[in-house]
Order: C-alpha cells, then sequence, then structure tokens
C-alpha cells in the first residue's frame, strides 16, 4: 500500500491558529501530557533492575546504532515555590548534595557499564530541582565523572544543556558552565510580575534574568530556552502581557509556557496558594490565546503543546525535517535515542521499556549500598502498546499521521483494528479538530490545541485505572 500525497491542509505554514473558547471550555477535561505512552501511572513494580538490564541487553543484541541521550536529576533546591509539582528536597544544606553525589556518581558507573561499547552521548540535560545548587567544583567534578565513564560527541553536534535559577547564579557562574561543556540553557522566569511572583514564593528581578541571559549570550550558549506559567495566583492578562513584551525583547531561541495545574491534594506547596487568587478558567483561556497570538507574531514557531521555537532553532528544524521527539523533557531532538536517566524519581526509556528510579532519597541510597540499580519500577511495552506510541508521537509531534506507514511498519489494517478509535475520531471531526482521509488523519489549526484529546482516543489505557487519575486539564 503505497502512502497517497499529503493532504494540502496538512503541509500549510502554521500562520495562525484558530481559537474558539467555547470549543475550548467544552473539550477541556483532565488528560495526560503524553510525554510517555504508556504514562507514567501505568508503571508497575513487577518491572525492576533486572527487568531494565534484560532491555540494555536486547540493545545490544538489536546492534544499537544510535547515540544515547543522558539526564541527571539533582533534585535541592533552597527555597520552595509554592507552584512546584517536581520531586525536590528543599535544604540549605549543601552537605546534602555532597552525599547525593556520591551515590549519583555509583548509578552513573553502573549504567555506563551496562552500555559499555555503546555509550556514545549526544543529549545531555541537567534537571531538578535546581542543578546550580551544586558548586562549581562539585559540578567540575560530576562532568568529569560522566566523561569518564561515556563518550561524547563533539560540543558542535551534542545538546548539552542545563536548568539555572537566576536568583541563585552569577553571570560568572554562566561562564565557567559553558567551560564545563553546556552548550543550551534554560532559565525559569513564570512571570515578572511581583503581585504573581511574591504569591507563588519567588521574587526574581527582571534584572537578574537579563543579566543571565546576556551572559550566556557573551559565553557563547547556542540555545537559551525561557520557561513562562499562565493560571498563577494574582495573575492577569494585563501581567502576562507585560511579562511577554520583556521576554520577546530578550529574544530567546525558545519559550515553554506551562498551564498551572492547581492540584494541592497531590503536592503539598500548592496549598500554600489560595484558591481565590488562582484566575477563572476563562482567563487562563483568554491567557493561552493572548501568549499564542503574541509569540506567533514575533516569528516564534508554534511546535506544539507549551513549546515554542524561532525558526532557525534546531526544534523547528527537527520539526520540519519529521525528527521532532516528545519525552520526558517535553519536545526534543533525537527520536532515535535511547534516554537513560540517573538521580532519584529519575525516569529511562529504553528500547520497548520505561523505567523509574526510586523517588526518595532513602530508598535511592539504600538500593546503590546493595550494588543494584535504584529501579522502582517501570514497564515493559508490548505490541499494542509500541504501535500506540508511534500514533501519539507522530501526532504531538507533527500533528498528521500516514495510515499507510502505520501498516508498512506493523502487520495490522489500520481500519479494522482501530474501528472504535476512527468512530471517535469522527465525533471530533465534526467539531473541527481534524480531517479523516483514506490515508491521512491531520490536525487542523482549531485541533492542534486539543492535541492532547485527539491522541487521548488512542490511549487505551485510558478509563481502566482504578485509583483517580492525576492528570491535568488540557487546557
Amino acid at each position: 500500500m503505497l502512502t497517497s500525497p499529503k493532504p494540502i491542509a496538512a503541509v500549510a505554514s502554521l500562520a495562525a491558529l484558530a481559537f474558539e473558547p467555547t470549543l475550548l471550555r467544552k473539550l477541556n477535561q483532565l488528560g495526560p501530557r503524553y510525554t510517555s505512552y504508556p504514562t507514567a501511572d501505568r508503571f508497575s513494580d513487577v518491572f525492576g533492575a533486572e527487568a531494565y538490564e534484560q532491555a540494555v541487553a536486547g540493545r545490544r543484541a538489536m546492534g544499537a546504532r544510535h547515540a544515547l541521550s543522558l539526564y541527571l536529576h539533582i533534585p535541592f533546591c533552597d527555597t520552595v515555590c509554592y507552584y512546584c509539582a517536581c520531586n525536590k528536597v528543599i535544604s540549605k544544606n549543601l552537605g546534602k548534595a555532597a552525599h547525593y553525589l556520591t551515590y549519583l556518581k555509583r548509578e552513573i558507573a553502573m549504567q555506563a557499564a551496562l552500555f559499555q561499547g555503546m555509550n556514545r552521548v549526544e543529549q545531555l540535560h541537567f534537571g531538578g530541582g535546581t542543578p546550580t545548587y551544586l558548586s562549581d567544583r562539585q559540578m567540575s567534578d560530576l562532568t568529569a565523572h560522566l566523561h569518564q565513564h561515556f563518550q561524547f560527541a563533539p560540543d558542535q553536534l551534542g545538546e548539552y544543556s542545563i536548568e539555572v535559577d537566576p536568583r541563585t547564579v552569577t553571570p560568572k557562574r554562566i561562564v565557567t558552565l559553558r567551560r564545563q561543556g553546556f552548550n543550551r540553557l534554560s532559565l525559569g522566569v513564570q512571570d515578572f510580575d511581583h503581585a504573581v511572583q511574591k504569591a507563588v514564593n519567588r521574587i526574581q528581578a527582571e534584572e537578574d534574568t537579563l543579566r543571565i541571559i546576556d551572559a550566556a549570550r557573551f559565553a557563547g550558549f547556542r540555545s537559551i530556552s525561557i520557561d513562562l506559567i499562565y493560571g498563577l495566583p494574582k495573575q492577569s492578562l494585563t501581567s502576562i502581557a507585560q511579562t511577554l513584551d520583556k521576554v520577546i525583547a530578550a529574544a530567546p531561541d525558545r519559550i515553554a509556557i506551562y498551564n498551572y495545574a492547581h492540584m494541592p491534594h497531590l503536592f503539598k506547596p500548592q496549598r500554600r496558594i489560595a484558591g481565590d487568587d488562582l484566575p477563572t478558567p476563562a482567563s487562563k483561556i483568554d491567557m493561552l490565546f493572548l501568549c499564542i497570538r503574541r509569540l506567533t507574531e514575533a516569528g516564534y514557531i508554534y511546535i506544539g503543546m507549551d513549546h515554542f521555537a524561532r525558526p532557525e532553532d534546531d526544534l523547528a528544524i527537527a520539526q520540519r525535517q519529521g525528527r521532532l521527539h516528545r519525552n520526558f523533557q517535553g519536545y526534543s531532538t533525537h527520536a532515535e535515542a535511547d534516554l537513560v536517566s540517573c538521580g532519584v524519581s529519575a525516569i529511562s526509556a529504553v528500547g520497548a521499556s520505561y523505567s523509574q528510579n526510586e523517588k526518595t532519597l532513602e530508598a535511592y541510597y539504600q538500593r546503590l549500598d546493595q550494588q543494584q540499580l535504584p529501579i522502582a519500577r517501570g514497564i515493559k511495552l508490548s505490541m499494542d502498546d509500541l504501535l500506540r506510541r508511534l500514533i501519539i508521537q507522530r501526532l504531538m509531534c507533527h500533528f498528521e499521521l500516514s495510515l499507510a506507514s502505520i501498516e508498512m511498519a506493523h502487520p495490522v489494517k489500520f481500519a479494522a483494528y482501530f474501528a472504535k478509535e476512527l468512530a471517535q475520531l469522527k465525533l471530533l471531526e465534526t467539531d473541527g479538530l481534524l480531517l479523516l482521509e483514506d490515508d491521512w488523519i491531520s490536525v487542523t489549526m482549531k485541533g492542534r490545541l486539543l492535541i492532547r484529546n485527539i491522541c487521548m482516543v488512542f490511549d487505551r489505557y485510558l478509563g481502566t485505572a482504578k485509583e483517580p487519575l492525576r492528570y491535568s486539564k488540557t487546557i
């Protein structure tokens, strides 16, 4: 079966997203963000270190050809931001980080031994927490340890990124990070408005942020990314518009604008946020529309979900070339790479498996003291999981799906295998979210903001959970 020509609607450039507040309110529901499929709430403690080692052995037996993506989780922060839902440890005791690093380096050595002979790294990301909680000396020691155990692609080929807190780093520290091998920088801003910052316990002067951006450009960082959040307490269309003005003037290469999900029953710091201070659902939709309109007018490409990038940025190029990927860091390049993650709570994706480390420091240390990889749970993907993961990835990253390509890669007849799903998609087609044709599913401009809803149709696990779902609203 040959693939028919791509529908004209699917190849049209993204000049603007169709925006219908009534439709967004109608379809706004709880749903996954699909940084993985199956999602992390489907992982099981039946999958442990032995199953992970088998997954790595399987990659070796297949003659693994692709470089690795490496993630390190540094969980420490010295203050708590009330909106935060990350796995973190709040402490001003720097000795805790020193103790953690002894174990982290032990895990890195164990992972490197597993991947011996296929351990070339082309992507590295330090997340947290606040990775720059580590001192210059600790960071130098850790990066040297990484280079001792893994092979790294040259600077001009590799993507080596780190998240920094502009409140706690200096321009000198930024220069040092570049010398330590990082070439991409991500800065948390959230909102420049002082009332909003006070409400979430994150006071961050605009001058500090701009100073760090200038230092990163001086030091030769290839890409600078800024994170914003809409839906925070005390936030308004006026405050977010002023923040957008300042961010656009700073001209970062990438911008991520996340929807604040208020779930105080799950995340204790959020209990310090007064519900009455939160914007209404209608106001949040207006904020989202404002962000998309302003950023696209400023020349940024809407990548999907909450990501924007300049046309010349690697993320936008990867999307144009069909190489865009989605993982636990959001949208990414290097779709073919296995993700090896080290640190407390970190999630790896190797071959047809996902695995997650222990979520508490105590359990993490205990596993390593027993000379075991600190894997607490995971999942081995079935053929059906792999098929649905591929479909969801393509829809999330490229807003279209060639049915013929699925049939060539998997022994299924799409119309028969997904008959129930196609019936559900027809209802979304009635709402104008997508076009169903003989060989293609094409997401419309109206549907791109509701891509999570479309992907949920292919999620066979939804509705089967025995416990309440931990998802945010799709808008």
